[in-house]
């Protein structure tokens, strides 16, 4: 009798640890998909053409995304961290680096995507020779695109700035400006249509493709040997979910960087 007693307590046990852990999720489980769609945030231009057709090869692959598309640099990663969207695809590490310092977001990097060559636009000079003393130079004012736009015009011989300084430069290290150039720092987004106000000024590319603007082709410089690889984000706690996974092994196939560079012609370059 006393044996039954206890191997009924024993079994009593084990089922009592089997519904503790039935609702535990196993390691290869998602936590994204509890509506069944994967929300990707991302800025209008490019990097929305792209997630779309990455919506269309992952359909088939049995994932749904849905775009969530922004206007700015700064709500993408709000979102994210809100939990308003699943992952973004926007952004350089530079500047995810500075937002999540500035605004203290639990979100990280976890693949490299495409690279957008930086470039120098005018509506009224052809070259960069033709550049004025005492030029107005629009640049982007958001942290780690001001440095990038800096070092592109130290590039392009504009200016010198101080050694060292690399993507941290701001308008406070030029050492030399031979044109007695002004540097005003500009909303990104809004460049491409203050470019009729300024001589010339450093655009992403993003915001130039979607102005209706060609990189290769409107630009009177563009950066040479880009380094600035945008890249996949999500939040810190579901980095190592299976659907992130999955997302990043659709965007950096073969048939994703066809897509891209017969799309782009040369404006986006896969970074993978």
């Amino acid at each position: 009798m006393k044996k039954k007693y206890l191997l009924s307590i024993v079994a009593l046990l084990l089922l009592a640890l089997a519904a503790c852990g039935g609702d535990d999720k196993s390691s290869g489980e998602s936590d994204l998909l509890e509506d069944g769609v994967l929300t990707v945030g991302v800025t209008a231009g490019p990097h929305e053409e792209i997630i779309e057709k990455l919506a269309e090869i992952a359909k088939e692959d049995g994932l749904k995304i849905e775009t969530m598309v922004f206007s700015d640099y700064v709500m993408p990663n709000v979102s994210l961290a809100e939990g308003e969207i699943d992952i973004n695809s926007f952004q350089t590490e530079p500047y995810l680096d500075v937002m999540i310092e500035e605004r203290n977001l639990d979100i990280v990097k976890v693949a490299d995507t495409v690279t957008f060559p930086m470039g120098v636009y005018s509506e009224t000079v052809e070259s960069l020779d033709d550049i004025p003393e005492g030029a107005t130079l629009g640049l982007p004012g958001d942290p780690s695109n001001s440095g990038r736009a800096l070092l592109l015009f130290e590039q392009a011989g504009l200016i010198t700035l101080k050694e060292g300084v690399g993507v941290n430069a701001t308008v406070n290290d030029v050492v030399d400006n031979p044109k007695n150039i002004e540097l005003l720092e500009l909303d990104s987004a809004q460049i491409p249509r203050q470019l009729g106000e300024v001589d010339a000024a450093a655009i992403n590319s993003n915001f130039a493709i979607e102005a209706g603007l060609s990189p290769t082709d409107d630009s009177i410089f563009i950066e040479q040997d880009s380094t600035f690889v945008n890249l996949i984000a999500t939040r810190t706690e579901n980095k190592d979910d299976e659907v992130v996974q999955q997302f990043i092994d659709l965007y950096q196939t073969d048939e994703m960087k066809e897509f891209i560079e017969e799309n782009f012609n040369g404006s986006v370059i896969p970074g993978w």
